[in-house]
């Protein structure tokens, strides 16, 4: 049962780069989600808006629209404060970042994929 539930759940994905963005894609569609990658954060709040996902992956450091300022627009938005937002950066200010623009959680990378699905799982059943 619980399985099925997993499945009917949409994961955004929001990376601009391709490899990290096609890896997590792969590993959390075996886990049964479905995923909308994203490599531009330009198209993060339509995707939002037209797919009204359950959880976010976002990085930190992306050119144009960095995930902190998509995440604090994301938070003064009543439609989506709510969100859950896990972000994911290799930066060692990344945490900090995270927290101040007001993620749900924060993952370094290069982060282990399990402890990435258990809190993907964690944060979507909550």
């Amino acid at each position: 049962m619980k399985g099925d539930l997993m499945s009917n759940k949409t994961i955004l994905i929001c990376d601009d780069d391709e490899g990290i963005l096609d890896m997590l894609e792969l590993i959390l569609e075996e886990t049964g989600y479905k995923i909308i990658p994203i490599k531009n954060s330009l198209h993060i709040y339509d995707e939002i808006e037209k797919q009204n996902p359950d959880l976010i992956l976002l990085d930190l450091w992306m050119p144009v629209l960095s995930g902190d300022q998509v995440l604090r627009t994301l938070r003064k938005n009543p439609e989506t404060k709510s969100l859950p937002v896990i972000v994911i950066s290799a930066s060692r200010e990344g945490e900090r970042i995270a927290n101040e623009a007001g993620a749900n959680l924060f993952l370094a990378k290069p982060f282990d994929l399990d402890i990435l699905i258990d809190r993907v799982q964690e944060i979507i059943a909550a």
